[in-house]
């Protein structure tokens, strides 16, 4: 395991759309942010709102907040640096028979790469657990209980 140095951006929404928030979440992924989501919240005057929140490396920081300023409807971006514990982990990539697939594994666990499987299953027609577990095989591991 390792200890990695973060930022926790966030800023509270009660008049921003859904679209917008969603957008924003895939932008700071794009960006490089390492987690994006959203918390429901109760805001004052009992608004229903959401807590976006963003996790990166501090570097990231400013650019960051600026894309929450500018594509949002907040006002302001609270920043926490904070630390995080990561278990070491690694990539490697199994043949299957919809092509190679990325596989992340950690200790005794590996898990497919959403997105390589997502794109094979689109690619050729199949269902997505099909692929996974076909990536799960190469790898001699036993299918996910469904």
């Amino acid at each position: 395991m390792q200890t990695e140095t973060i930022v926790e951006l966030q800023s509270t929404l009660d008049d921003c759309s859904p679209q917008v928030i969603g957008y924003v979440l895939e932008r700071a992924l794009e960006l490089g942010a390492l987690d994006a989501y959203t918390t429901p919240v109760q805001m004052k005057k009992n608004r229903p709102g959401v807590l976006l929140t963003l996790l990166a490396r501090p570097e990231l920081q400013h650019a960051l907040a600026e894309l929450l300023l500018t594509e949002t409807t907040t006002l302001g971006v609270r920043f926490h640096i904070t630390e995080r514990l990561v278990a070491k982990r690694s990539v490697t990539t199994v043949d299957t028979s919809y092509g190679p697939i990325r596989v992340k594994a950690s200790g005794d666990r590996a898990l497919p790469e959403y997105e390589d499987c997502r794109a094979a299953a689109r690619r050729h027609g199949v269902p997505l657990q099909r692929v996974q577990d076909a990536a799960r095989r190469a790898l001699h591991c036993p299918p996910e209980p469904r």
